[in-house]
């Protein structure tokens, strides 16, 4: 494949870095470690080349080391998940990706608890939500069972378009993808680690809503711009630069900058779209306000770790536990 130039990605927002980065550093392994989310060499050279903690102390650069090694603990977990989605035959297996879910999802939902016969990944997701109830209590944690059966729901799609190989069209691959991204979650996370009060009838807002939509395409872009060579080598379609070039039937030079286009336009109508935001009040103002940076935070941070990560760098088949 010919050398490929990628155009300058638009990003606003300032780097910043969570003043714990070193201790997080030294954390990140310890909790993967402890239930055996990485099962073998393979697996723990991936993860250690990936640095999850830099996206941690980047998104979440004002946060105490306790509510930052939670961010660290989901974010590996969603990671890992997401290269048995990729990386295994679970891939091209939906009903499979199902069944697992479901588990998963009684697990967080508290409704079971996870025996000796659950999988690693099914321990580390209870462990995460005791600690989210013991740290903030339960009075949003609702907010973030959708979330979670929104991400598994893309993943699902993801796999069935494997199993019958296909390529999806542009608009139903922003769809699925703003899914995949887990990108809901994300934005509860900022509401819920920050300990927002902001009414569910605020949430609904037409502007709000279409903020959180745009901010998950902005994550979703960016990551796929850096991601695509590496996607392109392991024959995996889901991927923005990837749906425009066979879709559109662009080159992939023309769809890098297609891309790049997309980003950048999406991110300054965001900028453009938090100006119309009307004022609900002194208090409720002040929070949207913490919602909005925690927002750009987000948005910069994901940026400045898809420049750094050696996760998009190489292609790997994993030696991946089995489900």
């Amino acid at each position: 494949m010919e050398k490929l130039i990628f155009p300058d990605l638009y990003c606003p927002f300032p780097s910043q870095v969570n003043q714990y980065v070193d201790v997080l550093e030294d954390y990140a392994f310890e909790w993967v470690l402890r239930f055996n989310l990485l099962s073998n060499e393979s697996t723990y050279q991936h993860f250690l080349k990936t640095n999850f903690f830099w996206l941690t102390a980047n998104t979440y650069p004002h946060y105490q080391l306790e509510e930052l090694k939670i961010g660290n603990d989901w974010l590996s977990w969603l990671f890992i998940w997401d290269d048995h989605c990729d990386l295994s035959d679970l891939r091209k297996q939906p009903q499979v990706l199902k069944v697992v879910h479901k588990r998963f999802l009684e697990i967080f939902t508290g409704s079971e608890e996870a025996t000796s016969k659950d999988i690693p990944l099914t321990h580390a997701l209870s462990d995460l939500r005791k600690r989210m109830i013991k740290m903030w209590g339960a009075r949003y944690f609702h907010l973030l069972i959708p979330c979670l059966e929104d991400y598994f729901n893309g993943c699902v799609l993801q796999a069935d378009n494997h199993s019958r190989k296909t390529i999806p069209d542009l608009e139903t691959y922003i769809k699925t993808r703003r899914l995949s991204l887990a990108g809901d979650l994300v934005l509860a996370w900022i509401e819920y680690f920050n300990c927002l009060r902001i009414p569910n009838i605020l949430r609904k807002h037409q502007i709000i809503e279409r903020i959180n939509e745009m901010t998950i395409n902005i994550l979703a872009w960016c990551n796929d711009i850096f991601s695509f060579p590496k996607e392109l080598a392991s024959n995996d379609v889901h991927n923005l630069v990837l749906v425009l070039h066979y879709q559109q039937q662009l080159s992939l030079e023309q769809s890098i900058d297609y891309a790049v286009d997309m980003h950048n336009r999406e991110l300054q109508a965001l900028l453009e779209l938090e100006k119309s935001l009307p004022s609900f009040g002194e208090e409720l103002d002040t929070e949207i306000a913490k919602y909005l940076s925690g927002i750009h935070d987000w948005i910069r941070g994901n940026f400045d770790w898809c420049t750094k990560t050696a996760r998009y760098n190489s292609v790997e088949n994993l030696d991946l536990v089995k489900c």
